[in-house]
């Protein structure tokens, strides 16, 4: 029998998080429920879970903090929850390396289909990043600009870029094509999945930490086609 996948939920509501947890078991995933910040530190490294389910409002630490403190040596999938409403907690969360957002009152049925999807997305990725027989990995290079998505690293005029998964992912992608324009749309489905209950504000939120991390170069650099997309420019050919 297939090993239960684990989820730790983390929310200071007990009603909330027992009914998050009844309806994850019912779909046969293990849960663990904590309702602080430092508790769910603490049990992300004990539990060791496949995914967590994280509220933004906890006392002590909060969902931020969290998030921050699991990026400092984990890709594990993180989603969000929150009641608040506003576009800025939304991008924040995804900055810090959220993979997804849900806000609350939420349905139990997207909520397990948003925890399925990003499963899905993240188990698929992990293979990709080890193919067999890929000694050299994926990686792609310009003048002062080295991009690894096997190793997850950037290099940019040699010194080193720290960026959550999906900012990497998605700056690969791009430089890998470069001179091409791609939509909103198709960077969602190439890189979050066709499968992806979100919106295209995810992707300008992406574009712009790398912008902000990434200054162009006079051979290379992120350019907007306004009114389509976005595109990795590039006046020479990349080396890979």
């Amino acid at each position: 029998m297939a090993e239960k996948q684990k989820i730790l939920i983390v929310d200071d509501d007990e009603n909330i998080a027992e009914l998050i947890s009844l309806y994850l078991i019912k779909e046969c995933f293990d849960t663990k429920i904590v309702h602080d910040g430092e508790m769910a530190i603490v049990q992300y490294k004990d539990y060791r879970p496949n995914l967590i389910l994280l509220d933004l409002m906890l006392p002590g630490i909060d969902g931020y903090g969290v998030c921050r403190e699991v990026r400092k040596d984990s890709k594990v999938p993180i989603i969000m929850l929150s009641a608040k409403g506003e576009v800025f907690d939304k991008v924040l969360g995804l900055e810090l390396g959220a993979d997804d957002y849900i806000m609350k009152p939420f349905d139990s049925k997207e909520l397990v289909a948003r925890v399925k999807a990003v499963l899905r997305r993240f188990h698929s990725e992990e293979k990709q990043a080890q193919p067999a027989g890929k000694a050299a990995g994926e990686y792609v290079s310009y003048p002062d600009l080295f991009v690894s998505q096997t190793n997850y690293e950037v290099t940019c005029r040699g010194k080193r870029v720290d960026m959550p998964p999906k900012e990497l992912e998605l700056f690969y992608f791009l430089a890998s094509h470069p001179n091409q324009v791609f939509t909103r749309e198709q960077l969602l489905d190439h890189i979050w999945g066709y499968d992806y209950i979100g919106d295209t504000r995810t992707v300008d939120v992406h574009i712009k930490r790398l912008r902000a991390k990434i200054k162009n170069h006079e051979q290379w650099g992120l350019t907007t086609v306004w009114g389509i997309g976005y595109k990795f420019e590039a006046t020479t050919k990349p080396i890979r």
